[in-house]
C-alpha cells in the first residue's frame, strides 16, 4: 500500500491523533489559560474519529464543548524532522473537531491528573474528508468555521496560530515519531462552547476566495449507558 493510500485512509489507517494545545491567542484568553513557550500536545485515540454524518455521544454528567481545527495528515513518517523539511512530510489535511468534556477537563487541571478522558471518549474526533495537499495552496491562510443550529459560534483564521505548522512538526517529532496516517490537531481559534443533544454541528474550511474545501457536519445526543461524570 502507498504513503498516498496510508494518508487518504488515514481515519482507519492511521496510529494516533496528536493535538495542539493552546494555539491560538484569542483561545487562551476566553479560558483564562497561560501560554505557553514551547508548542503543547495530548493524545487522543484513533476510536474517537467520528465521520461526518454522525452522532456524537455525550456521556452523562459531560459538558461537551467544541473546538473545530485544521487537521495535517502525514504522508512520511519521520524523527527528530526539521522545519525546512517539514512540508515534505505532509500528505494532506482535514477539517476536526475536538470535542471536550470541559467540566471534566477543570476538575482534572486542578488535581494536575491527565486529559486522556476529557479528550478521548468514543466520537469525540468529529472528522472531515482527506483533503490532498495540492488543494491547499497555503494552509496559514484558511478560514476555520462551526455553527450550531445556524448560528456561527467559530470564525476563526489558521493565520492567527501562535506556532506555524513546520514548527508543530519539528516539536511533536523531537519527542514521538510521526507515522504515516497520523492526525495533527493544530489548535482551535476562539469562540468554544457547549454542545447540546439534539444539536445540529456544521463545520466548513475555506481558502481565501471563499473556496470550501470541506464540511463536517454532525448532530449530539445523549449516551445512555457508560461512563457517568460526578464532580
Amino acid at each position: 500500500m502507498s504513503t498516498m493510500s496510508v494518508a487518504a485512509q488515514f481515519v482507519r489507517q492511521g496510529k494516533k491523533i496528536v493535538a495542539i494545545g493552546r494555539n491560538y491567542s484569542d483561545h487562551i484568553k476566553e479560558l483564562n489559560n497561560a501560554a505557553t513557550k514551547e508548542p503543547f500536545f495530548f493524545f487522543k485515540p484513533t476510536t474517537s474519529y467520528l465521520p461526518t454524518g454522525g452522532k456524537v455521544e455525550i456521556p452523562r454528567g459531560i459538558i461537551a464543548h467544541h473546538e473545530v481545527e485544521l487537521g495535517l495528515v502525514i504522508g512520511k513518517g519521520g524523527r527528530d524532522i526539521s522545519q525546512d523539511a517539514a512540508e515534505s512530510h505532509i500528505a494532506g489535511y482535514a477539517l476536526a473537531v475536538d470535542m471536550t468534556a470541559r467540566n471534566m477537563q477543570d476538575e482534572v487541571k486542578k488535581k494536575g491528573l491527565p486529559w486522556s478522558a476529557v479528550k478521548g471518549f468514543d466520537t469525540f474526533t468529529p472528522i472531515g474528508s482527506f483533503i490532498p495537499k495540492s488543494s491547499v495552496s497555503d494552509a496559514h491562510d484558511l478560514t476555520l468555521s462551526l455553527k450550531i443550529n445556524g448560528a456561527i459560534k467559530q470564525n476563526g483564521t489558521t493565520g492567527d496560530m501562535i506556532f506555524r505548522i513546520p514548527r508543530l512538526i519539528e516539536h511533536i517529532s523531537s519527542i514521538v515519531t510521526l507515522e504515516e496516517g497520523d492526525l495533527i490537531l493544530t489548535g482551535t481559534p476562539s469562540g468554544v462552547g457547549p454542545v447540546n443533544p439534539g444539536d445540529s454541528i456544521e463545520c466548513a474550511l475555506a481558502d481565501p476566495t471563499g473556496k470550501v474545501l470541506a464540511e463536517l457536519k454532525f448532530t449530539a445526543e445523549s449516551r445512555s449507558g457508560g461512563y457517568q461524570f460526578t464532580p
